[in-house]
């Protein structure tokens, strides 16, 4: 990399990266670090079983992280209902499983109304959130008991797109600090049946569209021809 190019990013870039399935959002911050060989961060992380939109800010721009990272959210993505899991995702087993003959497209499009709005939300023990200076979910597979606080969270927007049970599609928009694992468990619950999160894309944060996003792959090879 010349020095025009290195300074680039030294001294500061947004990175749009489309996160691949079953990377965790450090992964894209090491590759982007090792690649350009700039600080690097992320603005909001996304669990390894989600995909879409990670903003990465290298060099100078990474005291926006922040900044980034407060702005309104989008999702898309698959609940699956008729039962649990521990993690409210698909990286534990699903549990309690119960029939779905009452529900109808009615109930369950109106169950998405008790959710819209300023809620406060428990998020999943299986999360990031530290307790005594370590991450609940290490303490959680421990079997040590997790205290969670439930915590003031907004969303504009709760529909759900499709219907082909057990799964229903959906499309979110959020603030900052919205678990929508939590959001399967609960919709599920509202519903009587259970439900967990199958899967997951950030399609959107403030203005930042995953559709002008990079893949890994593509980020790479640009960087690679701004070498040569």
């Amino acid at each position: 990399m010349n020095q025009q190019e290195k300074n680039k990013y030294e001294e500061g870039q947004v990175i749009l990266i489309n996160k691949p399935l079953t990377w965790t959002s450090f992964d894209v911050v090491r590759k982007i670090r090792n690649t350009t060989k700039a600080k690097t961060g992320h603005a909001g992380t996304l669990d390894p079983l989600a995909t879409g939109l990670l903003i990465c800010c290298t060099g100078k721009m990474t005291k926006k992280i922040n900044e980034v990272q407060a702005q309104e959210k989008e999702y898309t993505g698959t609940f699956t209902l008729g039962a649990v899991t521990p993690t409210y995702d698909l990286e534990s087993e699903p549990t309690d499983f119960k029939p779905l003959d009452a529900l109808t497209p009615e109930s369950i499009h109106a169950a998405t109304r008790q959710f819209i709005g300023e809620l406060q939300q428990l998020p999943p023990i299986h999360s990031a959130i530290k307790q005594n200076g370590k991450p609940i979910y290490e303490l959680a597979r421990k079997g040590v008991e997790v205290k969670v606080e439930p915590r003031k969270i907004f969303i504009k927007t709760f529909e759900i797109t499709s219907i082909a049970l057990p799964v229903v599609h959906f499309r979110v928009e959020c603030s900052t600090g919205t678990y929508i694992r939590s959001l399967a468990n609960d919709f599920g619950a509202a519903l009587g049946v259970g439900g967990y999160m199958s899967s997951l894309c950030r399609t959107r944060i403030g203005e930042f569209k995953l559709e002008d996003a990079y893949t890994m792959e593509d980020f790479i090879e640009k960087v690679k021809n701004e070498t040569r």
